[in-house]
Formats: structure tokens, C-alpha cells, sequence
């Protein structure tokens, strides 16, 4: 048996045995970010069963969603002054995923109404956000979705209407790419299942993805004493630039 099947199954909560559920696991229990790290690829597996037998996924479909950890971030609006474009406005958006990524059989519009969709914040246009800012709600959502637009641009966030394939009657596989400006923390795989547009069941495993090495270590120092950190990396850029300047002065 193969590695990756290893932390396969990790059943739901007891249900009856009539019942649908799910059986759903990654293709890897952490991902480690170290110096070298240039972004991961992982795979999810997963199959319906019914009571002790496994069941046809015909006429349902499933919807995968891994999530990172909620971060802030600046959104800022440029306007046009005198013929040059600089910042006018900017507000903080927090709430947000880092990383969010949705596979599905079919796309959403066609699994769910889109009140079931809103309510289980299925999609990157159901996703919550905190706008800093005291602005009215049109122009705090436009910050919203402008966040959102940034973060697919970096490829953090991403939607694949045909991104669950299905591997016979019952099983069914997810491949999904993490870049490299990732960010660590504890994310959240999400398996749901929809039989006719109601979700049936759903169930969740966890992945950790942290820094190690010397990445770690500065992370940790940046962390917990920021202001050493801070002084630290001043007196060493200052130390650069005053060796720079003593070499370049002897030529």
C-alpha cells in the first residue's frame, strides 16, 4: 500500500448506516517552507459510502475547498492627479483567507442555489471580509473585491468548476498547487457533499504548513521580540552600507 493512503480515512461523525458519508484524505500530513521551498503540489483522495458499502457518486456532487489561515491586508485606490497616478484611498481588509482554493464536480451555480453557496461561504465571492475603514457598504465591498482580485492575481486564491475527478462509481481525486508565497499556518480541507443542490454531509482534515530551519528561527525572533528585530535589522543594514561604502572608497 502506498504512502499517501496512509491518512486516508478520517471518517465524519457517526451517522446511520443508511446514510451517505465521506471518506476523504491528503496526499501529505505537513508541508514544511524552508529556503528552497518553490511551492507544493498536494493531493486529496476521497470516496462515498453507504452504511458498509460504497456508493455511486452518480447524481451528486462533491465540493472541496482548502482554506488558510485568516490574514490583514492594505487596499489601496489610485486616482488620477495632474497626470500621475497615486494613492488616494486605502482602507484594511481583515477576514480573509491567505490561501483559498474550491474544486468541484461542476460549477457552483449548477450544484447549489446560490443562498446554500452564501451560507456555507462556498466561493471566493461568498467569502466575509472586515473593512477597517467607516465607508458605505457599495464602497467597502469594492475594497472587498479588490482584495480578492489581488490575491488571485498572486495565485492564492483559485476556482476550478471541474476540478474534482472522478475515479469510477465512487471515488474521486483533487489535485491542487500550492505556490510559493504560500502563507504558513494552519489550513483546513473541506469535503462537502450535495445530493440534488442539498448539502448531504461534510467533513474537514487539517494541514499544517510552518516554516522550519533558519526561516523558522527568524520568523520566531520576528514574532515574539519584533523590536529587537527591527533594531537588529537596522544596525546590520547600516553595517552593510558602511562596508559597502569603505570598499568602494579604497578604489
Amino acid at each position: 500500500m502506498k504512502r499517501w493512503l496512509a491518512p486516508f480515512l478520517f471518517l465524519c461523525a457517526a451517522t446511520p448506516a443508511a446514510a451517505d458519508q465521506l471518506a476523504a484524505g491528503l496526499s501529505t500530513d505537513s508541508i514544511q517552507i524552508t529556503s528552497s521551498f518553490r511551492g507544493a503540489d498536494i493531493v486529496l483522495f476521497g470516496a462515498l459510502t453507504t452504511g458498509s458499502h460504497l456508493g455511486a457518486l452518480q447524481g451528486r456532487d462533491i465540493v472541496v475547498v482548502l482554506r488558510g489561515p485568516e490574514g490583514a491586508l492594505i487596499v489601496r485606490k489610485k486616482a488620477r492627479v495632474g497626470g500621475l497616478w497615486i494613492n488616494a484611498e486605502e482602507a484594511g481588509v481583515t477576514g480573509l483567507p491567505g490561501y483559498y482554493y474550491l474544486a468541484s464536480t461542476r460549477p457552483l451555480a449548477s450544484i447549489a442555489p446560490e443562498a446554500t453557496l452564501a451560507r456555507l461561504r462556498l466561493g471566493a465571492s461568498h467569502l466575509p471580509a472586515v473593512v477597517g475603514a467607516a465607508l458605505p457598504p457599495a464602497q467597502a465591498d469594492a475594497f472587498r473585491v479588490a482584495a480578492i482580485r489581488a490575491k488571485t492575481r498572486a495565485r492564492l486564491y483559485g476556482e476550478n468548476g471541474a476540478g474534482v475527478e472522478r475515479l469510477g462509481h465512487y471515488l474521486f481525486r483533487v489535485r491542487m498547487r500550492l505556490p510559493a508565497a504560500v502563507p504558513p499556518g494552519r489550513y483546513r480541507a473541506d469535503v462537502y457533499l450535495f445530493n440534488q443542490g442539498t448539502l448531504v454531509t461534510r467533513q474537514s482534515a487539517v494541514l499544517p504548513i510552518g516554516k522550519a530551519g533558519l526561516e523558522r528561527r527568524l520568523y520566531d525572533y520576528a514574532q515574539n521580540a519584533p523590536l529587537a528585530y527591527g533594531l537588529a535589522t537596522v544596525a546590520m543594514a547600516l553595517m552593510l552600507g558602511w562596508l559597502g561604502f569603505a570598499v568602494f572608497r579604497q578604489r
